[in-house]
């Protein structure tokens, strides 16, 4: 993930959470480098409420969670940061590729379509919370207003389900149809795990259910606000 980030063409810091870990453990380049700050955790919180705790550490205008053992692509952050700045828009997202251990891609195309999208039509392209998700969490960039107002929930996983559907739902955004994230495949990420399985199926439906509610809610809200004469 560092190794990525050297290589974007925009100015970018990071805050690694820790949580719970030896800090020693961080990798000496990581360490050695003014943009990234560290958050130690005194104790294991889990991703999402690491990530939650993290939030309050970022100082830019825009944020991207992101995890450890994958990487951006090279143009990730410059061409999604254009995009935000040029458009006004709250977030901006694109595909993502499966980076097998052999070194071979394998792209993902969400089911959402590329383009613009108002607040809560993301949501509507995840059909039922056994389909594919409608968009690839670590794939939006977004401004950091904008993501505290929609955090990680309390999920043990799943947590980005929570945070990618209320991000989407909360400000209109836009998709672009290039892979900006690589997600490393490999037996000893959190998806591989025998026991992932066990509570995948529960993440899923708060996630959706999350989604639903939320744009139910907003779109009753902007039905019913009141108007004021000029």
């Amino acid at each position: 993930m560092h190794a990525s980030l050297d290589r974007q063409s925009v100015p970018w810091e990071a805050v690694v959470a820790i949580d719970g870990a030896d800090p020693a453990r961080l990798p000496e380049p990581l360490a050695a480098d003014p943009r990234v700050r560290t958050l130690v955790l005194p104790r294991v919180v889990g991703a999402a409420c690491a990530r939650n705790l993290a939030l309050n550490e970022v100082r830019t205008k825009y944020v991207n969670w992101a995890d450890d053992d994958d990487e951006f692509t090279d143009w990730a952050m410059a061409v999604r940061l254009h995009t935000l700045e040029e458009t006004g828009v709250g977030w901006c997202a694109g595909y993502s590729q499966d980076l097998h251990p052999d070194g071979t891609l394998q792209l993902w195309r969400c089911p959402t379509p590329p383009g613009r999208h108002e607040a809560g039509d993301v949501w509507t392209y995840w059909r039922s919370p056994a389909d594919t998700i409608p968009i690839g969490p670590t794939t939006i960039l977004a401004r950091t207003e904008l993501v505290r107002a929609a955090p990680m929930g309390g999920l043990v996983q799943g947590e980005d389900y929570l945070a990618a559907v209320g991000v989407t739902c909360l400000a209109p955004g836009i998709l672009l149809p290039i892979p900006v994230y690589r997600y490393r495949k490999h037996s000893g990420q959190m998806t591989a795990q025998d026991s992932y399985d066990t509570l995948e199926a529960q993440a899923r439906q708060v996630a959706f259910n999350f989604g639903h509610s939320l744009r139910s809610a907003t779109r009753a809200l902007s039905h019913t606000a009141p108007t004021t004469a000029a």
